[in-house]
């Protein structure tokens, strides 16, 4: 056997060591296309030692042929130094922080936040009217006793901690123009609203709104719907 076919072919075997080694079962690679030159100057090494075995002018030639052979082995294997599933060869973001979800070019895939819902306020309405105790004395403002009796004990569900707002909606029958109508509903919500604050209500949490004769919830035409839509309504937030 030549003396140069006796140094080439341990660096063939080592390459064939090399290469054994560059890609595990499990598509791992601590030798890769990424470590070539570790892999360059490992071949560079065992090359000229296998050289310099056979002769002090081998050496060198050896040393090249390891340096090229270690380098073009590891620089074919395909890696995956990240672990994200993609080998290094088709990795275009390499260095991905672990557990990230990437895609087939290995690149992070945007994650974009959960739609939240808003929640949608609650609210209940209370509505007290003329089809039972009179609520104002006639074509007045004035809150009945019966009136005031209805809203104190109404307080202690109004004063709740969970009620965020109280909103106070006057309402009046189709009796009389639109213009007085609205008129007398604004200031009957705010007799209202002035009486709940009397009793200790939050000023925070109280508005008032007069609606006039707009949204009737019965006929007009019948003494029992005219006294229905005469209401004063309590719009509750939560």
């Amino acid at each position: 056997m030549s003396l140069r076919a006796r140094t080439v072919i341990p660096v063939l075997l080592f390459g064939s060591l090399l290469t054994g080694c560059a890609t595990h079962s499990d598509g791992t690679a601590p030798l890769n296309q990424r470590t070539w030159p570790i892999c360059s100057l490992i071949g560079g090494l065992v090359g000229g030692g296998l050289g310099a075995i056979e002769s002090g002018g081998w050496a060198a030639g050896g040393a090249a042929l390891g340096l090229l052979t270690g380098g073009l082995i590891c620089y074919a294997q395909d890696g995956d130094e990240d672990e994200d599933g993609v080998f290094d060869r088709r990795d275009h973001c390499p260095d991905t922080p672990a557990n990230t979800p990437v895609d087939n070019r290995g690149c992070p895939i945007p994650q974009y936040p959960a739609t939240v819902k808003p929640v949608e306020p609650q609210s209940e309405v209370i509505t007290l009217s003329d089809q039972g105790e009179v609520l104002f004395a006639f074509d007045s403002a004035q809150l009945t006793p019966a009136a005031q009796e209805q809203l104190v004990g109404l307080m202690d569900k109004l004063k709740n901690a969970d009620v965020l707002s109280i909103k106070v909606v006057g309402h009046t029958d189709s009796q009389g123009t639109d213009a007085y109508n609205q008129a007398l509903s604004e200031r009957r919500a705010s007799s209202v609203a002035a009486f709940l604050l009397e009793q200790g209500l939050a000023p925070d949490k109280l508005t008032s709104q007069g609606m006039g004769e707009s949204q009737p919830v019965a006929d007009n035409a019948s003494e029992e719907g005219r006294a229905k839509n005469r209401r004063v309504e309590l719009v509750i937030g939560r």
